[in-house]
Order: structure tokens, then C-alpha cells, then sequence
């Protein structure tokens, strides 16, 4: 797996896909948050299936849990060739203590 957006440790501390299903939603923990420095969105990592595709929460023009694809993220381009980004300074943390809305 090839990503700027999760590094080689990241890869070592992300769940698998469905690996925390029996895991209350509140308590679930995510490993790492995306954003767009240009908008609103923010995407936040749980699960991870180690090539693309990722479990988590998603706020936007909705708040969602849901997949998304890394592969996508990673092509988004916003004004000026910004591009996605990760929040370096963002700890794991349960999604309980995330604010939604």
C-alpha cells in the first residue's frame, strides 16, 4: 500500500475492515483525520482494509459513518492544487469524543 495520507505505523495500529464490529459505535477508536484545508469536510479513520478502503465518520455536507477510498481522497484537488490533508496534531480518540455537528 502506497498512501501520503497513512504512514507505515499507522498501517500497524489501524483495525482491519469489520475487525471492530463488535465494538460499540461511542467507543470505537479513530486512528487518523483527514480534512480539506479550503471547505468543511473532515474525514476520520477506524478501519482500515491495508490497500484503499477505510471505515469511519464522515462530516460534509451530511455527518455520516460510511467507507471512503484513500485512492479518492488522495485525488482531490482544491483551489490553488490544494490538496486533502491529515491533521498531524490529531490523537486517537473514541468517536464519543469527537464533536458530530
Amino acid at each position: 500500500m502506497n498512501s501520503s495520507l497513512l504512514t507505515n505505523a499507522d498501517l500497524a495500529n489501524i483495525p482491519k475492515l469489520y475487525e471492530t464490529e463488535d465494538v460499540e459505535m461511542e467507543d470505537k477508536i479513530i486512528h487518523a483525520k483527514f480534512f480539506t484545508p479550503w471547505s468543511n469536510w473532515t474525514w476520520y479513520v477506524i478501519e482500515f482494509d491495508g490497500e484503499n478502503q477505510c471505515f469511519g465518520f464522515v462530516k460534509g455536507l451530511d455527518a455520516e459513518f460510511g467507507y471512503f477510498s484513500l485512492q479518492e481522497l488522495e485525488s482531490i484537488e482544491g483551489p490553488f492544487g490544494l490538496k486533502v490533508e491529515r491533521d498531524i496534531h490529531f490523537k486517537p480518540t473514541q468517536v464519543g469524543d469527537i464533536p458530530r455537528w
